[in-house]
């Protein structure tokens, strides 16, 4: 077995949970004194229980009042530090799990991002699994080692406080803390293991069936499967209360057990107790204190078969988390996802020679063609640079399948570049390839910053996730179907760059021709625009993601059909638009369209497709390039799709 099989084998036998934890970024240091508090409000529990069992029965005895004054002040005292310190430890657990959710969802993002894999779980799933999963893991510092912590630490002073008085006494003790913290909480945890795994994909289920009613409700009447899939919910939530109803039994199982060690508690204490006092070795008064205080102690085990059951949870939502990342490698998580975020905006060295593009000092690469960039030679000042690069998606076997291939290009600042050709062509791949989220099945793909500095690929991976602050060397892929949330028009663009005023918004609204839009809105730039932009047409959609793309900070632009569901004239002034600013800007843009007619503005048209007669399944190649007016006069296929547009 080799080394990387080894690792792989080792990090697959590990604890999920213990792989993940790193990702939450805990400091002991905060955990010891959640745990610290906690310890101190149950010591006050259990202090408020004995020092009022030994004054009651003092002051069953009429002693002179000052004899009494200590206890009553103790008594105080452990009352109202009870109440403090309590709070002061749910304060510390509940910062401490809430800074770790906020900790681990940062980390799983970045490490989704830096995955060049295609998530294979439905949008709901996925949902739930970075919601409900990760908040199952985060609940673990709170609601299990926090617990399991303060029981472990009270237990052991009350049997030692018991034991000092009557040791028969604290031994009896002893073994019903046994009963209630150790065996109690492995029964509860055995029996929710059974159903915890169905549980944590019953929970997906639903919320993936819900999310599809919601969304999808309009499409599922017309294709009458509305019905089916409100049944398939349903049985879902009933699959979903069966095992809640089996956990109910459980937890009501485990509070019983707990409430029989603790009876045994005190019926022992009273067997072993009377006959020591009556025979004057024990004092009435440490008597009341020997039973009363196991009332009070078994608070500490109380909440352990809870703790017991969430820790199995957050071990099952661990490994559903684990199933979204990529294998483990050796480095620590945490370290993983620190080396992501450094890796974004850091400088790839050496990529240059690795592409077989212009090294950034200007020396001569590798041949390329580039279109509109000219010549190898004169790819310089190139932003983006395609090798002979080959793009495609892994098969059901997880085999490349090649989509398009040898297609080499290469974007200088101002340069604009269309991809032309029929549904299937390989468009969209090819674009996706080029911003780096998924690798290229053959060739290479590099970019440059416009101050010659290679970056690594990607940059920004998409129109959902763009820098707050401006970066020269941002990749952005718009892509058709480009996430709008459910908030304000204004709050929509700032997406793409954080400080986007009001001023820039209007002009990147007009920019696109939504201003008459923008005027008729109720509130303007403060209207919102509903639930998966519910509130807006799809060529309004189109353009709020194109205006969105013109405020980022990213030098080189790959927008994915921008006339889509746009009329003839509105779909070509947006395409010009896009070439005005990349040449105002100094920017690249590289997009894909069916439509012919608008790209007597761009550069270089890029027209891929299939020889005649090729077979079906052989990738797409470019069959033609050059300007709109050139392909016109040259290429039959073109002139005619061109003049079928209107």
């Amino acid at each position: 077995m080799t080394t990387s099989t080894q690792h792989l084998a080792a990090g697959g036998r590990s604890d999920p949970l213990r792989r993940v934890l790193p990702l939450l970024e805990v400091r002991p240091v905060k955990v010891a004194a959640a745990i610290g508090f906690g310890v101190l409000a149950l010591a006050c529990a259990i202090g408020l229980a004995a020092v009022a069992a030994w004054l009651v029965a003092r002051a069953y005895q009429m002693p002179p009042v000052l004899t009494l004054s200590v206890a009553v002040v103790a008594v105080r005292a452990f009352g109202i530090g009870r109440g403090v310190l309590r709070y002061c430890e749910r304060l510390a657990s509940h910062d401490v799990a809430l800074r770790g959710m906020a900790a681990l969802r940062a980390n799983l993002y970045d490490r989704l991002a830096a995955d060049d894999r295609p998530v294979t779980v439905r949008r709901g799933e996925l949902l739930a699994r970075i919601g409900q999963d990760v908040d199952d893991v985060g609940d673990v510092v709170v609601r299990a080692l926090v617990p399991a912590g303060v029981a472990v630490v009270t237990s052991l002073g009350s049997v030692i406080l018991l034991g000092v008085l009557l040791p028969a006494a604290g031994v009896a003790l002893a073994l019903c803390l046994v009963l209630a913290g150790i065996v109690t909480p492995w029964l509860a945890a055995r029996a929710a293991a059974r159903t915890e795994a169905r549980g944590a994909a019953v929970r997906g289920e639903v919320t993936a069936l819900s999310l599809e009613v919601l969304e999808e409700s309009a499409p599922l009447r017309v294709s009458g499967r509305f019905g089916a899939r409100l049944a398939a919910l349903d049985a879902a939530d009933a699959r979903l209360s069966a095992i809640a109803d089996d956990g109910a039994r459980t937890s009501g199982l485990a509070a019983a057990l707990g409430a029989l060690a603790q009876g045994l508690a005190v019926l022992a204490s009273l067997t072993l107790g009377i006959p020591v006092a009556m025979s004057g070795s024990l004092s009435v008064e440490a008597l009341s204190v020997v039973v009363l205080t196991p009332l009070a102690v078994f608070e500490a085990t109380a909440g352990l078969p809870a703790a017991a059951v969430q820790l199995l949870r957050s071990r099952e939502a661990a490994r559903r988390l684990l199933e979204l990342l990529p294998a483990s490698d050796p480095m620590s998580a945490a370290r993983v996802a620190r080396v992501a975020r450094v890796a974004r905006v850091a400088r790839v060295p050496g990529a240059a020679e690795r592409a077989g593009a212009p090294d950034p000092s200007g020396e001569e690469g590798t041949s390329c063609r580039t279109g509109a960039s000219g010549t190898a030679q004169e790819a310089g000042g190139a932003l983006l640079v395609l090798d002979h690069v080959a793009a495609g998606w892994p098969d059901a076997a997880g085999w490349p399948r090649t989509a398009v291939e040898g297609v080499s290009l290469a974007l200088r600042q101002g340069s604009v570049v269309a991809l032309a050709g029929p549904s299937g062509a390989g468009k969209t791949t090819l674009l996706m390839t080029a911003a780096g989220l998924i690798p290229p099945v053959g060739g290479t793909v590099s970019a440059w910053s416009a101050e010659r500095q290679e970056v690594g690929i990607p940059g920004y991976r998409s129109s959902d996730v763009l820098p707050t602050t401006p970066s020269p060397s941002a990749t952005l892929f718009v892509a058709e179907d480009g996430h709008l949330f459910d908030t304000t028009v204004l709050e929509n663009l700032r997406v793409a760059r954080g400080d986007v005023t009001a001023a820039e918004a209007r002009t990147a609204l007009d920019a696109v021709g939504l201003g008459a839009w923008l005027a008729a809105l109720p509130e303007g730039l403060d209207t919102v625009v509903g639930t998966d932009a519910a509130a807006v047409s799809g060529g309004e959609r189109r353009r709020l993601l194109v205006a969105r793309a013109l405020l980022s900070p990213a030098q080189v632009l790959l927008v994915d059909e921008p006339a889509e569901h746009l009329d003839g004239a509105t779909a070509d002034a947006l395409v010009r638009t896009l070439a005005a600013h990349a040449r105002a800007t100094g920017r690249a843009v590289l997009l894909a369209t069916h439509r012919l007619t608008p790209l007597a503005a761009v550069d270089e048209v890029v027209v891929l497709g299939h020889d005649a007669g090729a077979a079906h399944g052989v990738p797409a190649t470019v069959t033609a390039r050059g300007r709109h007016e050139h392909l016109r006069t040259t290429d039959a296929t073109y002139a005619w799709s061109t003049s079928q547009e209107r």
